[in-house]
């Protein structure tokens, strides 16, 4: 099933639970039930996945797919911890979470990946997203 379909439906089921028409667009309802939309939703599962691996008791499969980066020399980005994101030669591969987990931890603000709990980690987590998602 593709994310096209999903989000279809997400959108629809938004529609439901605010008793709007069909004719209503998705996008102010899902705003107003703090939805994310469906690409932001994988994204906040894969984060937190990462976060678990990192910081918590993960199967040692997934803590072994994460590397971080050590710079060769000190740069102002050397304080927020990065992850070595793998080479890959096709679109497909992009998606394995041993390429994905790191892009997209990489991609986060210092203060969602400094958090110092798991709680913490997806207040912040959600709020970037949100914002991502419906502000920009």
């Amino acid at each position: 099933m593709s994310l096209d379909r999903l989000q279809r439906s997400h959108d629809m089921l938004a529609r439901v639970v605010t008793q709007s028409s069909s004719r209503t667009s998705a996008r102010p309802l899902l705003q107003s039930l703090r939805w994310l939309p469906i690409r932001e939703r994988i994204n906040y599962k894969v984060a937190t996945l990462t976060f678990k691996a990192r910081r918590m008791s993960a199967p040692p499969y997934l803590n072994s797919l994460l590397n971080d980066h050590v710079p060769s020399r000190t740069l102002r980005l050397s304080s927020t911890p990065r992850l070595i994101i793998p080479r890959t030669r096709t679109e497909l591969a992009k998606r394995a979470f041993s390429v994905a987990a790191p892009a997209l931890w990489n991609s986060l603000p210092a203060d969602v990946v400094d958090a110092n709990s798991l709680l913490s980690f997806k207040k912040h987590l959600k709020t970037h997203l949100y914002q991502r998602a419906y502000y920009t």
